[in-house]
């Protein structure tokens, strides 16, 4: 296969992970068939430190990447957009750090064996990456590719091969300058062995009520404003109540769906062949060819099921969703599980990026290898040295392809079939949708009656009359409400629930608790706060109206949007306020009695420095600073206003827990492997924070 192809057929090389911010290649394919400039002339879709994204560049990357797909292009816009900022980033970090990939290293990259252009240069009989091919066909390509074609390999292949060098380069200074120094290690260790004994006195917020508690617009923002790290937004966001009109299949509909089946009937009793019939008419749920255990049928209908003969037709019955037809093929005396191993070659793979299947090897090549491994196995070679070097199911090879005892059903139809209606110790070749298998029955256990049903199955669905019913009582309702109030009076007419969806961004294609729409998003994005929709927008099961109710600005929200998020924690703030107002003393007796008699003086004789959990407070690291303060052991604090409630404290003693041992290796490697970890995470983070990005996205998508 030529290089050009390998591009084009399998897609994006997906470098691992090569950066927490999304940094993938999604350059597919070659400019084959392209119209008009690779290069792109058009506008910037957005700047990264003034280095600009080319939008015509970006719709070529992403026409490529989603392949026609809708709704993979909207879930990609995001991860390309991620990946072409990560990779300016990080290009300017290689320049400043003088980090470079050299020929001879691009050359090793490209032809290792784990190398993705390797997948298609494979000895055809052993299945092993064939470097020297791979070289021929790369320096072929090299002299006669066209420039097109050239441009597409560059992209898809070389250059996210020296990306990922460089960036290995990079990962490697970071982590070299991430450790964890020995007192840390040393503090660590004690800090993970210590406990202390206390007493203490402590007034839980929630001794007063929370309706006495009344939280201003004033304090809201004031308390945001000395947490703004945490409150503060970057982007605008904005809110949008909506009211939903379901559409849900009408009595009229599922009597119209029963009536198919009914019509189908007869077809299904007379017609012998199960599969031509399955050919021939689609059915919404898949059909299974494989004998399964009564007790592993989980079907609504099962009594009635099970007491088919064969070739006889039940039904139409009502499973879940869906009206259906059950014929059974056949019956027989299985096992209750099986133990088999086996090796695969595939005939199909799956894309890890996309999820969508593609050929590997057609059936005659992938047939030819697998008999020329079963006459290995059949002089003598060991099965497990075979299945390990040469079987393609990576969930069972290195355990000798060994699936252990399983019920029935659970494997695809003629796998199924050969393990639990052949004889232990039989062997031979299975053909799935996977590839072909070389099968061994190892064991089998229990007797049970096996069926082979065969379910025609369709699902209940909307018919356009229905949908017209609820989209026009969508409408009615816009054509009465003219604002907020009148939205939410004839909301509660009709007995309906809005509800908000918050923090929409402008870029989102997801609106909360509704889902995608990018048209709605667009839409709350064009207008005011205010105004309402013209027209209902579906949302496949629902019809969804609404109105815009908040737009917050780039920076502290405002105290409609802060308030559920902050409320609570203010109303403690104040009520802190009102019991240090009250509680005095210099003794925790004192203290105790000052804020009412019932409040005594509570002692926790062991408390760890790895659960300072207490009846009282709960978890309350400000508690738990205090009593692991060596300086202050021996003495009253002052009265502290924790997370759960006010208190004070008095350690009487701080120890070490007797005979603990203490890995000192595995905690150090614990501790790197952390700060490692959370040096390149954070590095990635701020190399986004501290840059300059104007991102214009929104005004093309």
């Amino acid at each position: 296969m030529s290089i050009i192809q390998t591009v084009r057929d399998k897609g994006a090389w997906v470098i691992g992970t090569i950066i927490a911010i999304a940094l993938i290649a999604f350059i597919l394919q070659d400019g084959v068939g392209r119209q008009g400039s690779l290069t792109g002339v058009g506008s910037n879709i957005g700047k990264v430190n003034g280095v600009g994204i080319d939008k015509n560049e970006f719709e070529r990357k992403l026409e490529n990447a989603s392949q026609g797909n809708s709704q993979q292009r909207e879930n990609l816009i995001g991860q390309l957009w991620n990946q072409e900022v990560g990779q300016i980033l990080l290009n300017q970090e290689f320049d400043k750090a003088g980090i470079a990939c050299t020929d001879k290293q691009l050359s090793e990259d490209l032809f290792k064996p784990t190398s993705p252009l390797m997948g298609e240069f494979k000895d055809p009989v052993t299945g092993q990456p064939d470097i020297e091919k791979a070289k021929q066909a790369f320096a072929q390509f090299k002299k006669t590719g066209k420039e097109e074609q050239k441009k597409g390999v560059y992209e898809g292949i070389i250059e996210p091969t020296k990306l990922q060098a460089k960036y290995a380069k990079y990962t490697a200074i970071i982590n070299n300058a991430a450790y964890a120094p020995k007192w840390l290690i040393e503090k660590q260790q004690a800090d993970n062995n210590a406990f202390a004994s206390v007493s203490y006195v402590a007034f839980p917020y929630s001794t007063i009520v929370d309706s006495t508690i009344k939280v201003t617009d004033e304090q809201i923002m004031a308390y945001a404003k000395k947490h703004k790290s945490v409150y503060e937004k970057d982007e605008e966001t904005r809110t949008f109540k909506y009211l939903s009109f379901e559409v849900i299949p009408s009595a009229d509909d599922s009597a119209a769906i029963r009536t198919k089946l009914e019509n189908k009937k007869q077809e299904l009793l007379a017609e012998n062949d199960i599969n031509l019939f399955f050919a021939k008419n689609t059915s919404d749920l898949p059909f299974y060819d494989g004998y399964i255990s009564g007790k592993e049928i989980n079907q609504q209908a099962k009594d009635s099921l099970l007491k088919l003969s064969t070739g006889s037709v039940y039904g139409p019955y009502l499973d879940g969703g869906n009206y259906v037809l059950a014929k059974m093929v056949g019956i027989k005396s299985i096992p209750d599980s099986a133990k088999v191993r086996h090796i695969l070659v595939k005939t199909m793979d799956r894309d890890p990026r996309t999820g969508q299947e593609y050929r590997l090897r057609d059936d005659s090549s992938a047939k030819k290898l697998l008999d020329s491994l079963v006459s290995e196995i059949k002089m003598g070679k060991s099965f497990d040295t075979i299945c390990l070097k040469n079987s393609e199911d990576e969930g069972s090879k290195n355990n000798g392809g060994v699936y252990n005892y399983f019920s029935s059903g659970r494997m695809v139809g003629t796998f199924n079939n050969f393990a639990f209606t052949q004889p232990v110790g039989a062997k031979g070749i299975v053909k799935t949708q996977y590839g072909y298998h070389y099968v061994e029955v190892l064991g089998q256990k229990g007797s049970s009656t096996g069926y082979n049903i065969a379910y025609y199955a369709k699902q209940i669905t909307v018919s356009n009359e229905t949908d017209a019913l609820a989209k026009n009582e969508a409408t009615k309702f816009l054509s009465i409400v003219q604002n907020n109030k009148q939205f939410d009076d004839e909301a509660i007419k009709l007995a309906k629930v809005p509800y908000p969806a918050e923090g929409v961004k402008p870029m989102d294609y997801n609106v909360p608790g509704l889902g995608s729409n990018r048209q709605l998003v667009k839409w709350i994005y064009s207008n005011k706060v205010g105004a309402i929709t013209e027209l209902p927008y579906n949302f496949n099961t629902k019809y969804v109206v609404g109105i815009i109710t908040n737009i917050n600005k780039p920076g502290l929200p405002t105290a409609l949007t802060l308030r559920p998020l902050v409320e609570n924690l203010v109303k403690s703030e104040l009520k802190a306020q009102q019991i240090l107002a009250k509680a005095k003393g210099t003794t925790l007796e004192e203290i105790a009695k000052s804020y009412g008699t019932n409040n005594t003086v509570q002692r926790i004789d062991t408390l760890l420095s790895s659960n300072t959990f207490n009846p009282i407070l709960g978890n309350d690291y400000k508690f738990a600073g205090a009593a692991f303060n060596v300086s202050q052991k021996g003495k009253v604090t002052s009265l502290i206003a924790g997370q759960n409630g006010v208190f004070a404290l008095k350690t009487d003693y701080i120890g070490a827990k007797a005979g603990v041992p203490t890995d000192a290796t595995s905690l150090a490697n614990f501790l790197n492997n952390n700060i490692k970890s959370a040096a390149g995470r954070i590095t990635n983070e701020l190399l986004k924070k501290v840059a300059t990005i104007k991102d214009k996205r929104a005004e093309v998508y």
